[in-house]
């Protein structure tokens, strides 16, 4: 009972960790048209959020030392829930900030993930990761699809949606209150271990990994719908495509770390799946109405191995959780800050350019740098306390 009260709250809480996100995206033309947001400053919602994600996460493992990772996940959960309410009240300002408060309990969560991952199933680690992740797309894959229909139901308009995006983040604290009200193993030595894996190349590989396959989904995330919009697909229509290739990222993200965790080396694994999001992006690029629903298949297997395999090898590199912890808050945190200005830049490109199309190419070759970094990362090496 114990162990599958565990699971069952580790995969709610993972549940949680985009949706706050996701639901922007769909609704996001009405958000600017009501709040009087520029496309620039459109874009910026998700981009204040991204940043957020990278700034904030370094503050996980000073949590963690304090009150134990359970309890941080505990709080991260209650803050998502306040941050998705605020911004549904009226003016930018509340927009921005509660959106920010959201990211910040988001960003500590994404850090303390594959923590708790080595912390509680240190023998489970690949199949762990892949239920973690999978959950993640599916609260992102679930966001997408149903804010538009929910909001057509209820009448309550975007604020409304928005605020009720609180109710399975509750829910989701609700059932990881019993981990989070035992006794919490703390990290003894802390943030010490910062210092070696700031040091290690290895480090850096992941990172630039982490941050270029993120900035790849949050300009799709952010943009998609809008892309198709303006291709002349209809609002409904561009929210489910969104949904789709997020859809197809559930399943992939479920199977590839289970697959690339049994070998020494993920290097195939990482540019077969930066491959797969180049080809997503050539088909927005060239044929955005043409079986649309083909290239966000491409497109979901693509950014869906990819950010699985991201967490995967965070996970598997180093040692022990207080390792695993520091270097998911240097990967997160620097690669959230790389990946924020992806929303936002392809936002100013779209109003310079007046098209899609210097955007689009823009982002074709974010996913070939992304390849390289990712063939680096995926080499095997062990970020153990002695080889960091």
């Amino acid at each position: 009972m114990r162990s599958a009260l565990l699971v069952a709250g580790f995969a709610l809480a993972a549940l949680n960790l985009r949706p706050a996100i996701a639901g922007v995206s769909p609704l996001l033309d009405e958000i600017m048209n009501d709040v009087g947001l520029t496309p620039a400053g459109g874009g910026a919602i998700t981009t204040v959020m991204v940043v957020c994600l990278g700034v904030f996460g370094p503050v996980t493992p000073l949590l963690a030392r304090r009150i134990g990772l359970d309890r941080t996940l505990l709080l991260g959960l209650l803050v998502i829930a306040a941050g998705v309410v605020l911004r549904g009240l009226d003016g930018a300002p509340v927009l921005y900030l509660g959106s920010a408060l959201a990211a910040t309990a988001i960003a500590v969560m994404n850090v303390s993930m594959p923590g708790v991952v080595k912390q509680h199933f240190p023998t489970r680690v690949n199949l762990m990761t892949g239920v973690y992740v999978s959950c993640v797309v599916a609260g992102a894959a679930g966001a997408s699809a149903l804010v538009i229909p929910i909001e057509q139901a209820t009448g309550y308009g975007w604020r409304g949606v928005s605020a009720l995006l609180a109710v399975p983040a509750l829910l989701a604290a609700l059932l990881w209150l019993p981990q989070a009200l035992r006794k919490q193993v703390r990290a003894q030595n802390g943030p010490r271990p910062f210092g070696a894996v700031l040091r290690s190349r290895v480090t850096w590989y992941i990172t630039a990994l982490m941050g270029l396959q993120s900035l790849t989904f949050y300009v799709m995330l952010a943009w998609l719908p809008t892309i198709f919009l303006e291709a002349g697909l209809a609002a409904d229509q561009a929210g489910y495509l969104l949904s789709l290739t997020n859809a197809v990222q559930v399943a992939t993200s479920l199977a590839v770390p289970v697959l690339a965790g049994r070998r020494a080396s993920q290097v195939p694994y990482v540019v077969g799946a930066g491959v797969l999001t180049v080809l997503g992006y050539l088909g927005m690029l060239l044929a955005p109405t043409t079986v649309p629903w083909v290239w966000m298949i491409v497109l979901g297997i693509g950014q869906g191995a990819s950010f699985a395999l991201a967490l995967l090898i965070i996970a598997l590199r180093p040692s022990g959780p207080a390792e695993v912890t520091a270097l998911s808050a240097v990967a997160q945190s620097v690669g959230y800050v790389i990946a924020a200005l992806g929303p936002l830049l392809f936002g100013f490109l779209r109003q310079a350019s007046g098209g899609w199309t210097v955007p689009l190419v823009a982002g074709l070759g974010v996913c070939a740098v992304q390849i390289v970094a990712g063939w680096f990362a995926g080499r095997p090496a062990t970020l153990g306390k002695a080889q960091i």
